[in-house]
């Protein structure tokens, strides 16, 4: 335990420390932890911030600080017909107008948009609420036989107008008058996020895996792989409660990160493609607890902002996995289409001349890039359920959490998980500071978190298992499934986002915080490579570790 681990365990010792923490439950404020320091305050002062940047900040400390609607939550889903819609657009900015599309068989409903953040444990606030709108029943979906498509195309019921909407994650709860609900997610994403932590949602995924009429990139209407839609549409609700997704891997963290009032910034995988000057002097980025799905362009773009000195945390497994194409939908509307051939690329007419821009796996042929290249770890397999195993307890990212090499934390590796693959693309030096042993479908392999930094002084963090963002809310039985992930476990893994937050909002890392001292061969040996039964293997065999061209079907959790 090093100087900092005693000085904020305050004589309580590793023990005490984790279980007092626990006692208090996951989502209680941490103990302040020292971030690093931005090259103006290393010389002994501050940078003034401009007068719009103070003006922002001030408007965020007042929104924060404004008290929070307890009832945003969905209290009767009834049946999935019962009231459903969605956004003709996947984000806005602030004062943008959105159109919204409903269907229900109740004569009326309302629309009420809660802004997600802390409110003092409320999690949500109320920011606006629409009169009472006319309901009906909306016709049947259309099917597009050649990428096996579905759409809605419904009627526009209402345009919002999101006038006075501080930037920020959503959801819009659709009330029916007949008292059942649905959510409908919407980023009011900002303009730039220079000097702030900018979340990244991760929409492209949440569509890949919406069954809403019958079809996702997984599935067809008969659940079989090879009936599945080679092309999915934002023209459609998401199946289930609306936002599923958002709910279990992002919303722990946005409530986090707004707790320990940082400056952010919310923006979406899909705008950075469009849009990637947000990205532009950001102090960190942040993806999410499962953002599998990325265009090349939001990978480069991803890139260079790391490389431009803009920290990067990969709070999942299973990231920038699939290769995408954004398209038009109805009317030409930007990148309402989220294409992903998969397997059946050669199938891609858009293939004749392009032939570099397949939709398959990053790490697959035609145009092989893995994403370890950008993450420092690499997906390996699907599904696995171990304990989360600590191997440098005196790094820096769990200051304050009283662990030692070795200490164990049940569940927390799962469902997916992600490792450091010497034989793959992989930034050096890299520290793997949590390595942990796992089995996946019968082969015995490992789970790792990585840290590694670049020249331009930025840090990049992996965590390596799709479970860290769920585990802010272990003990808590807030999404009613915590795969048996405790309070303890949810206390280490708050207070270690909490201490990476604060250290990637001031500045780059590389700059301030110790450099990392590579391990990846003192880990898997001098000779390692990869694979999950001998240490050696293509990426043919890792992606076989799981189900062969389904990915990671998480729906199964």
């Amino acid at each position: 335990m090093d100087g900092e681990h005693s000085r904020i365990a305050g004589g309580l010792g590793r023990r005490g420390f984790l279980g007092a923490a626990a006692a208090a439950g996951a989502g209680a404020a941490g103990v302040a932890a020292t971030g690093c320091d931005s090259s103006a305050e290393r010389n002994g002062h501050r940078a003034r911030p401009s007068r719009r940047a103070d003006a922002a900040r001030r408007a965020e400390e007042a929104e924060r600080a404004r008290p929070g609607s307890a009832d945003w939550r969905i209290r009767s889903a009834g049946p999935p017909d019962a009231i459903e819609g969605y956004t003709d657009r996947v984000s806005v900015l602030p004062d943008e107008e959105v159109g919204l599309h409903v269907s229900t068989t109740a004569p009326a409903f309302r629309v009420s948009a809660y802004r997600i953040g802390w409110y003092g444990g409320a999690q949500a606030r109320l920011v606006w609420r629409s009169g009472r709108v006319d309901g009906r029943k909306q016709g049947a979906p259309l099917f597009l036989d050649a990428t096996r498509t579905v759409r809605a195309d419904w009627d526009r019921s209402l345009r919002v107008r999101t006038r006075n909407w501080p930037e920020g994650a959503y959801l819009l709860r659709l009330d029916a008058s007949n008292g059942h609900q649905r959510y409908v997610p919407l980023i009011v994403r900002s303009r730039q996020a220079r000097g702030r932590t900018l979340l990244m949602h991760a929409p492209a995924t949440w569509q890949a895996y919406n069954t809403w009429g019958g079809y996702s990139l997984y599935q067809g209407r008969d659940g079989a792989y090879g009936t599945r839609s080679l092309a999915v549409s934002f023209d459609r609700p998401y199946a289930n409660s609306g936002a599923e997704k958002f709910l279990v891997y992002e919303r722990a963290v946005v409530v986090l990160a707004e707790r320990l009032g940082l400056p952010l910034a919310y923006t979406t995988g899909v705008d950075v493609h469009l849009q990637p000057a947000v990205l532009k002097g950001a102090s960190a980025a942040l993806s999410l607890g499962h953002d599998e799905y990325w265009t090349p362009q939001q990978r480069q773009y991803v890139t260079r902002a790391r490389d431009d000195g803009s920290n990067l945390a990969f709070l999942g497994a299973n990231t920038c996995f699939r290769r995408i194409r954004l398209e038009p939908g109805p009317g030409g509307a930007p990148a309402r289409t989220v294409v992903c051939y998969k397997t059946a690329y050669r199938d891609d007419p858009y293939l004749v001349n392009h032939r570099d821009l397949a939709t398959t796996d990053f790490r697959q042929p035609p145009a092989p890039d893995p994403e370890s290249s950008l993450t420092g770890v690499l997906y390996e397999g699907y599904p696995t359920d171990a304990p989360y195993v600590v191997l440098d307890s005196g790094h820096w990212l769990f200051a304050g959490t009283g662990v030692d090499d070795g200490d164990s934390f049940d569940h927390l590796v799962g469902v997916e998980y992600d490792r450091v693959t010497p034989g793959d693309p992989t930034p050096a030096p890299l520290r793997i500071i949590a390595h942990s042993p796992l089995v996946c479908r019968g082969r015995h392999s490992h789970s790792d978190s990585a840290y590694y930094t670049v020249a331009s002084g930025a840090g990049v963090f992996a965590s390596g298992t799709m479970r860290w963002v769920e585990a802010l809310m272990a003990g808590t039985h807030e999404n009613g499934r915590d795969h048996r992930m405790d309070a303890r476990t949810g206390a280490f893994v708050t207070r270690a986002t909490e201490n990476l937050l604060r250290a990637f909002a001031a500045g780059p890392c590389g700059r301030s915080k110790p450099p990392p001292k590579d391990n990846v061969r003192a880990v898997y040996g001098p000779g390692a490579r990869t694979g999950p039964e001998s240490g050696t293997g293509s990426a043919e065999r890792r992606t076989s570790v799981g189900a062969p061209g389904l990915g990671s079907p998480d729906v199964v959790r």
